[in-house]
């Protein structure tokens, strides 16, 4: 039997994970003994997995995540304020259709933007949207959308995010024209879409590092609405633990070689 045509009629329709497995049942022999059904089954089952995995291979480049990061890969042990019952309840997403806010505080090396970033990780895996930002950087984008008169465009379409991550934010001073900016970007989130914020400087001063009171009111109002805070703690910067890690695993190839 030809089985190229077939193969090119399921390509033509975009069946391109039926295809696969037609051609991988064609060349094991243990699927020739099941039965029409069975086999179709595994069709159809190939098929889903082939568009789920692209799916979410789109949604993470289109994220942009600072570093690849899973839920399952948190370390607790070295971290003090992770929650495992408020992970596991955020991880289930309910928070990002219900258009809440995650806030994540602490240290330099406490694994904030790790934590963001698994989060981010997992919406994808939901099939959720994410773009992940540090904020000098965004600011500086919508500096240049000004200039060229993209900015209304671009905060459509960021709007359209279901989930937006600024990293770092207060890092760095800002001015009037940020301040404003960062109103327009949150409020066109509020009862719609959802953020992560990670922070070193503690929430109860995000006020004043604002600095306009009038302006300040109205932002917060928006991202302390019904958010979920996490503080973090390191016991050791994460970063210097990794690294003294990695240079221990390199040691080790050096002995066994």
């Amino acid at each position: 039997m030809l089985i190229q045509p077939t193969l090119d009629k399921l390509n033509a329709l975009k069946l391109n994970g039926m295809a696969i497995a037609l051609s991988d049942q064609m060349t094991h022999g243990a699927a020739q003994g099941l039965a029409f059904e069975e086999r179709l089954a595994l069709l159809l089952d190939r098929e889903s997995l082939y568009r789920e995995n692209r799916r979410m291979t789109r949604l993470e480049q289109l994220a942009q995540f600072k570093q690849r990061a899973a839920l399952e890969d948190l370390n607790y042990r070295d971290r003090t304020g992770l929650d495992r019952s408020q992970i596991a309840a955020l991880a289930a997403c309910d928070w990002i259709r219900a258009n809440q806010n995650v806030l994540i505080h602490g240290a330099t090396g406490s694994g904030k933007s790790f934590l963001a970033c698994a989060l981010g990780h997992q919406a994808c895996r939901n099939g959720l949207s994410v773009l992940y930002v540090r904020a000098p950087r965004l600011f500086e984008e919508l500096t240049l959308c000004h200039a060229d008169g993209s900015f209304r465009k671009r905060l459509a379409a960021i709007a359209k995010i279901s989930v937006l991550i600024i990293d770092d934010f207060a890092i760095a001073p800002i001015g009037p024209r940020e301040r404003n900016d960062l109103l327009e970007l949150i409020d066109d989130r509020v009862g719609a879409k959802s953020c992560i914020v990670t922070s070193q400087l503690p929430i109860e001063d995000w006020h004043d590092y604002i600095g306009d009171p009038t302006l300040a009111d109205a932002i917060l109002d928006r991202i302390l609405h019904r958010s979920h805070r996490i503080h973090l703690e390191a016991k050791e910067s994460i970063r210097k633990t990794e690294a003294e890690e990695e240079f221990a695993r390199d040691r080790n190839k050096e002995r066994v070689k």
